[in-house]
This record gives C-alpha cells, sequence and structure tokens, in this order.
C-alpha cells in the first residue's frame, strides 16, 4: 500500500491520527545500501539530536511546528537510539523512541476482551510499568473504539496530547503506546478527540491509583511489591462453606469509623486503620468487615457509591500495597474481608466514564437507558461485550489482587428492573414486553457463575429489595447465582415495629413474625445498615421508644433478635455502642460515649457477649437456611408482645430456647414451651446488670414439666424480664 507520507504527517501535526507509527519512529528506506529514516514530533523542542552508543547526531527539523528527522545510512541491527530534546525554555530531556516498539497485545487478547471473557484483562489494559527490548516504561492501552484519536498527556509531555499519540490496534477499539521512562508515581490521562473533534481529557478507566480528591488525574502504580501471608486463610477458606458457619459482620465507612483528634479532617491510612479497626473488630467477636466502598470516588458524601475509578483503591487512605496489608492483616487475626461494589450505575463526572470517547460508551444512548433520572447517574449498558468484561473483570480483579472475601453488590434491584426508580415514558420495555432487564439478569448470572467456579469460598451478597425469584439460587436453577441476600423485608419490618411505644406493639405483632413466612426462601443476611442511620431516619438507639433505660433496653431486645433470628448478621459501625446522633461520614463515630457513659460502654460488652455467645452455639448458625433450624414456641401471645422460638443446630439435641419479651412489663412464673424432656440452663438474659439492665434473670436450672405449652411438647417456667430477651440451653449430663 503506497502512503501520502505528507499527508499522514499533517495528520500527526494537527493530533488526528488513528496510527502515527506509519510516519514517526524508524523506517527502512532502502535496503541497499540499507538505510534507515527516523522522525519524531516534538513540538516543544527547539532542536533535537539523535544519540547512539557511538555518535550524536542532529537531526533536521523539517517543519516549524516541531517534526524532526535524520536519515541513517549502513543501518544494521539492533540500532539503538534516544532523542536528546532542547526545550525553548532552555531545558533538556533524553528519552527514547515510543514509537519504535511494535504492538504488545495479542490477538487472543483483543479477541477474549471484544467477547467480554477476558476475565484477567486489567493485567493488559490500563497502565502497566513495564520492559521492552531491554527498556523500561509503562505500557498505555484504553478502550475507545469511537475515538478519532488518543494520547496519553502528563507531566512528562506538558499535557500536550500532541505528543504522545496512540495507536488503534485494528477493529479491537483497543489503543496503545509504551512510553520509556515513565515510572511509578507519574500522573497521566489520556486526550481523546472525538468523532466531532471535541477534546476529553478522561481518567484511565483501568487505573490502579488515583491523585486525592479534588485532582483527577490517574497515577502509574504496580502492584507488586507485597508478600502476602494468608496462604492457609485463602486456602482453607475455599475449602469450608459459608452457609453453615458462624457470620457476623461489621460494616464499616473507613473515612469516619475514627479521625485524628489532632486534625479531624484528615482521613487515618491503612496501616493506622489496621492498628486500630482490626485489632477493635476481633475483640467485639466480628468475623468479617464490610467496608462501604474503597474505590476511587470524587465526592466524599457519596460515600464511595458513585464510582470513578473501579480498578484503583481510594488515596484518601494510601496506597495498594498498604490496602494489601490491611487485609493481610485481617486474614491473620481471622477476619474476612467483604466490599461494597456498584456495577449498578456511575457518576457523570467529566474525567471519568460517562460519553468516554465523545459516544455512550459504558452507558446507553437513550436517556429511557442509560441514566438513572432520581441518582443523576449512568446506567451500565449490559448489552455491550466489552462493558460486561470490565464489570467482570472488576470483580475478578480486587479477588485476585486484594484477596478480599466477598462483595456485596450495591442496589442490585435497580439493574434487575427497567422502571425502577422511573416513572412512566422514562423507560422501555424489554423485548418481551416485559420491565425485567433482561440482559442485566444474564450478566449476573455470567459474573455469579464465573466468580464461584473461581473463587468458591468467597461471599457474593445481593443488596436486593424486591421478590425477585431466587436471587441466591444457582443459576443454572433458574436463579441469580448469588450466595446470599440481604434481607430488606426484616429489617424493615423490625425496624417499624421496634419504634412502635409498646403500648402499641400488641397491634403490629404481624411486622415482627411475618419474616419467618420467608425466612428459608433465601439465603439471607440480617441488615442493620448505614442506610438505616442518615438523612433524618435516627440512630439505632435514637429510633427507640421510651425514657432513656428503655431505649437502651429495646435497642439491647433488637440485637437479641438479630441475633438469634436465622440468617447472617450485620451491623453498622456505631450501633454496637448506641451512639445518638445519626452517622455522618465527615466526623469521626462518638469513642467518647463508650468512655465517658456506662450505659454505652455495657451496650458494647453485650454485643461483645452476644458475638461470643452466637459463635459458640451452632444453633445459631448451622441451620440457618432450613426450616429444621428453626421452631416456633409461640408467636401467639399478642397481649403481652411476647415470642418464642427454638434455634437447633443439625443434631436436634443441640439447640437453643429464645424467649423476647417487647413490652416494659416482668412476667413471673411464665410458661415457655421446650423441646426436650431435659433441664434447661439460662445462658443469656438482656436484662442483666452488667449490660446496663435491671438485673432479672434465671438462676435455677429449670427442670421441664411432661405437658405441652405452645407448639413445643414440654414447657418450663420461668421470670420474664421487661424489654428484654433470654436463652435457655438443654444440658444432658
Amino acid at each position: 500500500m503506497i502512503i501520502d507520507v505528507e499527508k499522514e504527517l499533517e495528520r500527526v501535526i494537527h493530533s488526528d491520527h488513528h496510527d502515527p507509527f506509519i510516519v514517526l519512529g524508524l523506517h527502512i528506506i532502502n535496503n541497499k545500501p540499507p538505510t534507515a529514516l527516523i522522525r519524531t514530533f516534538q513540538p516543544h523542542a527547539r532542536s533535537v539530536h539523535l544519540v547512539t552508543k557511538d555518535d550524536r547526531i542532529v537531526m533536521n527539523k523539517v517543519k516549524d511546528v516541531g517534526l524532526f528527522e535524520v536519515t541513517i545510512p549502513d543501518y544494521s541491527e539492533p540500532f539503538d537510539y534516544s532523542y536528546e530534546l532542547n526545550f525553548y525554555d532552555n531545558t533538556q530531556r533524553t528519552v527514547k523512541d515510543p514509537y519504535r516498539f511494535y504492538p504488545q497485545l495479542t490477538e487472543y487478547d483483543i479477541h477474549l476482551f471484544n467477547k467480554g471473557t477476558h476475565y484477567t484483562i486489567f493485567d493488559k489494559l490500563g497502565a502497566h510499568p513495564a520492559t521492552i527490548d531491554g527498556v523500561t516504561g509503562t505500557m498505555f492501552r484504553v478502550w475507545a473504539p469511537n475515538a478519532r484519536r488518543v494520547s496519553v498527556i502528563g507531566d512528562f509531555n506538558f499535557w500536550d496530547g500532541r505528543v504522545h499519540q496512540m495507536r488503534i490496534l485494528e477493529k479491537s477499539g483497543i489503543w496503545e503506546l509504551f512510553i520509556p521512562g515513565i515510572e511509578n508515581g507519574e500522573i497521566y490521562k489520556y486526550e481523546i478527540r472525538t468523532q466531532d473533534m471535541r477534546i476529553l481529557e478522561k481518567a484511565d478507566p483501568f487505573q490502579f491509583y488515583s491523585e486525592l480528591r479534588p485532582k483527577s488525574a490517574s497515577v502509574v502504580w504496580g502492584l507488586e511489591g507485597y508478600t502476602w501471608q494468608d496462604h492457609e486463610w485463602l486456602k482453607r477458606r475455599d475449602q469450608i462453606s459459608p452457609y453453615d458457619k458462624p457470620m457476623s459482620i461489621y460494616e464499616v465507612h473507613l473515612g469516619s469509623w475514627q479521625k485524628d483528634p489532632s486534625d479531624p479532617s484528615r482521613f487515618l491510612s491503612m496501616p493506622e486503620l489496621a492498628d486500630s479497626l482490626i485489632p477493635y473488630v476481633k475483640d467485639m467477636g466480628f468475623t468479617h468487615i464490610e467496608l462501604m466502598p474503597v474505590m476511587e470516588h470524587p465526592f466524599d458524601e457519596s460515600w464511595g457509591y458513585q464510582v470513578t475509578g473501579y480498578y484503583a483503591m481510594s488515596s484518601r487512605y494510601g496506597t495498594p500495597q498498604e490496602f494489601m496489608q490491611f487485609v493481610d492483616r485481617c486474614h491473620q487475626n481471622g477476619i474476612g474481608v467483604i466490599l461494597d461494589w456498584v456495577p449498578s450505575h456511575f457518576p457523570t463526572d467529566g474525567h471519568a466514564l460517562g460519553r468516554f470517547d465523545g459516544t455512550a460508551l459504558y452507558e446507553h444512548e437513550d436517556p429511557r437507558q442509560g441514566a438513572h433520572p432520581e441518582w443523576g447517574t449512568y446506567i451500565f449498558n449490559y448489552n455491550r461485550e466489552e462493558v460486561i468484561n470490565f464489570l467482570i473483570a472488576n470483580a475478578f480483579f480486587w479477588f485476585d489482587k486484594y484477596h478480599v472475601d466477598g462483595m456485596r453488590v450495591d442496589a442490585v434491584a435497580s439493574m434487575l428492573y427497567l422502571d425502577y426508580g422511573r416513572e412512566e415514558g422514562q423507560w422501555i420495555p424489554n423485548r418481551c414486553g416485559g420491565k425485567e432487564n433482561i440482559e442485566a439478569i444474564e450478566f449476573l448470572r455470567h459474573l455469579n457463575s464465573i466468580i464461584y467456579d473461581k473463587y468458591p469460598g468467597i461471599l457474593m451478597i445481593a443488596e436486593e429489595s424486591t421478590s425477585f425469584y431466587g436471587v441466591s439460587k444457582a443459576a443454572d436453577h433458574g436463579g441469580l447465582g448469588f450466595g446470599f441476600k440481604w434481607n430488606m423485608g426484616w429489617m424493615n419490618d423490625t425496624l417499624y415495629y421496634f419504634s412502635r411505644d409498646p403500648i402499641y406493639r400488641k397491634y403490629h405483632h404481624n411486622s415482627l413474625t411475618f419474616s419467618l413466612l420467608y425466612a428459608f426462601s433465601e439465603n439471607f443476611i440480617l441488615p442493620l445498615s448505614h442506610d438505616e442511620v442518615v438523612h433524618g431516619k435516627k440512630s439505632l438507639l435514637s429510633k427507640m421508644p421510651g425514657d432513656h433505660w428503655q431505649q437502651f433496653a429495646n435497642l439491647r431486645l433488637l440485637f437479641f433478635y438479630l441475633w438469634t433470628h436465622p440468617g447472617k448478621k450485620m451491623l453498622f459501625m456505631g450501633g454496637e455502642f448506641g451512639q445518638y446522633s445519626e452517622w455522618f461520614c465527615k466526623v469521626s463515630l462518638d469513642w467518647h460515649l463508650v468512655e465517658e457513659y456506662e450505659p454505652h460502654k455495657k451496650l458494647q460488652g453485650y454485643v461483645k457477649e452476644l458475638n461470643t455467645l452466637y459463635k459458640e452455639n451452632p444453633a445459631l448458625w448451622e441451620n440457618d437456611f432450613s426450616h429444621e433450624g428453626f421452631k416456633w414456641l409461640d408467636f401467639k401471645d399478642v397481649d403481652h408482645s411476647i415470642i418464642a422460638y427454638a434455634r437447633i443446630a443439625k443434631d436436634p439435641k443441640d439447640h437453643l430456647i429464645c424467649l423476647l419479651n417487647f413490652a416494659p412489663e416482668t412476667f413471673h412464673d411464665y410458661k415457655l414451651g421446650v423441646l426436650a424432656p431435659v433441664k434447661y440452663r439460662e445462658i443469656l438474659s438482656s436484662d442483666l446488670a452488667r449490660f446496663g439492665g435491671s438485673d432479672l434473670y434465671n438462676p435455677k436450672i429449670k427442670k421441664p414439666y411432661n405437658e405441652p405449652f405452645g407448639e413445643a411438647p414440654y414447657h418450663v417456667t420461668v421470670t420474664v424480664p421487661p424489654l428484654a430477651g433470654i436463652i435457655l440451653k438443654p444440658e444432658y449430663s
């Protein structure tokens, strides 16, 4: 093919070329004798010298805009050269030529990515420090199929998109350029010329690190260099099913769990958090930490749920390697790490994914499909293979590079339904005329199938608030393939019930018991999350009715119900010691309450004992997702607002009798059904003085009466403390 060199050079000069390698770099122009032409475009240079091992040659300035070239007679390989650039400000720099290297991405990589199945594409796209032909630098790759031109810009080229124009790799939509001399810590963006000639500056969708907001440039950062110590943890994790094991999750917002008293505006670093948060969680007896999104985001008040850097650990908390160390230390202390993840929508910030190459690339073109009117964000286009690849690979990335143990997938309901949060006329029915988002459903099934195949012991958790069938059922059995689902119904009904004055609770008894009608339809996690203690909803303690004493008693009872109800447990930070104020992401939790006020300290101790008792008793977790693990003993005592049930382990002899009194009254000689004709001992009363209660409990061993009561074949009589729960355990010896 004959090339119009002058025309191609004009395109380079005007930064409008899809493949500047055609005319820049080294080109053989004659074989007899071997002759090479070397050409470079350096618009900021007054002069350029070609520097070889043995020579320093002046390059001819063939165009005043900065085009230089030189002919090398008697050319022979290998031919190593550099450019000595002399700038107009009298500074000088020597660089290797980025246009001397062949394409490095394989056709197989391209094929898998365009097909949507390159699950480790993060090892290829983005900025990767590399050595090619003995030359060190960074390989840049970005997907922008509809761009006219893409350049890498940064301090190293004066943020000038003319200097480092990339080449597109055939029809893949991927642009590539290896820039010698670029090292860890260099900031950069992609400058994109759209088809309508606009210029965009975009952060790297595959960036591993970013500048601290409000700055938004990407940072070249390799993920090597950390030596993991959690091999036994990972091995054990993938060999043990989580469904019949205890799971008590502490939900944390890293930016506000604690603050530096000397500088409250500063975020604690991951090493600082590792020194304080991990020992606290371990001492409190939680099995997992769930972190609100740690991916890069520009706006603190979004809490991380509007992500601009899906592959970037937020620079608020330190380097990627410091987060690796945090996860590793969690594992060494027996604590799993769950990340909140947002594959449902992304913000409209100009430097992020929206209209990335001037077109609706990651989102739909039609706002009825591609924008969320309530949140003001874009919706991912699950009908595009490369977008699916971006998201599934992102989940792989956090499991692979950071060894996390689970992901709680945010806003799944908004993904499943096209009309979610939309009025009539704001959404388009699916191809079958329905409101289900068929592509999103298939994406979730694909995601969960692939992730569980690779990491069988991890946790994929859906925050899903509808009655969609089979969220935690296997994908090949018609489900979505998640391992767990948040029980939003239990949370809403329970908090509604607890907010009622005890006088009126008997009129809302169904709100308390309804969850057991569907408790085993999914693998549920019972969440008392951050969403319930913000935006005027009040803190958990402040939701409770009554005077100061009753508020604490009610909260202890709420936690009793959480820890004894079927399903895994989750509690947002601050709830465990009864924070009065709503959570606010800009300030620390009110830790002074624990230090200065006894009721808060005692409540914290109560939660710690709950976790201990929970982990020691398989009846509370072995059969969480089976009817065999739960039995009503009495749900009909509406007038007294009392319920009783048994939690049962795989061995039915191993069971616990739970009674909950939601009224501020004490009952003596109250009949309580039990399952076996053996002695029962009370192992917990939430009314104990050391928890802040009135210290009513049952100190004596209970011997059952051989007559039925309620739903049980035997019964005992007990003292029932006010606004409290008690647990009895059988003794067979």
